[in-house]
């Protein structure tokens, strides 16, 4: 069966985005860049709020920027061709190869599993990921944490009044002092 992962960069103090919205933390050296796109190499679907739609937007037309490096071109081909459900109560159409989502996201991840596809299924988006969470939906969390603590703003983990049990799964430490933690939901 697809797992479903959840997998963003995270300030050690446990944000995803700063108090401000900035992101100006995570931008990824050769080495991250390339580990994250191996990863999303190995997708099979992509289910993404509105916000991380609108920003993964650019990816979609990259491949038009001259000033793109080969490994940019790569990710922007691996990205524009990845299928990509967005959930948005305020969209009417998304671009590229993605779709609104047309149920709740425990419809959406079952018909998924239940294809015969090959590649996991990916959840971005805090907001996304706390519903996935809240639901125990979600088999692997993927954290690459940065050595910053922004004091604040969107937080990895969902803020829940439930134990989930982890086991550790895979490590690796980067060049840049970025951790990447792999645990599997213990069931």
């Amino acid at each position: 069966m697809r797992s479903v992962t959840y997998s963003m960069n995270v300030s050690l103090d446990g944000y995803i985005v700063g108090p401000d919205g900035g992101l100006d933390w995570t931008p990824p050296d050769e080495e991250v860049f390339r580990f994250v796109t191996d990863e999303v190499r190995e997708l099979g679907v992509y289910l993404l709020g509105r916000r991380l739609y609108e920003t993964m937007l650019y990816w979609e037309t990259a491949d038009q920027d001259p000033s793109l490096d080969d490994s940019r071109l790569e990710w922007a081909a691996i990205w524009k061709a990845l299928p990509k459900v967005v959930f948005s109560t305020t969209l009417s159409a998304v671009q590229g190869n993605a779709r609104l989502a047309s149920g709740g996201l425990a419809e959406e991840i079952e018909r998924w599993r239940a294809e015969p596809a090959v590649g996991d299924i990916a959840i971005g988006g805090a907001t996304l990921a706390a519903e996935a969470a809240a639901s125990g939906l979600i088999d692997e969390y993927r954290a690459r944490v940065h050595p910053v603590l922004v004091g604040g703003g969107v937080p990895f983990f969902p803020r829940r009044e439930r134990r989930v049990d982890l086991e550790l799964v895979e490590t690796r430490t980067f060049n840049s002092g970025i951790v990447y933690l792999r645990h599997r939901v213990a069931r």
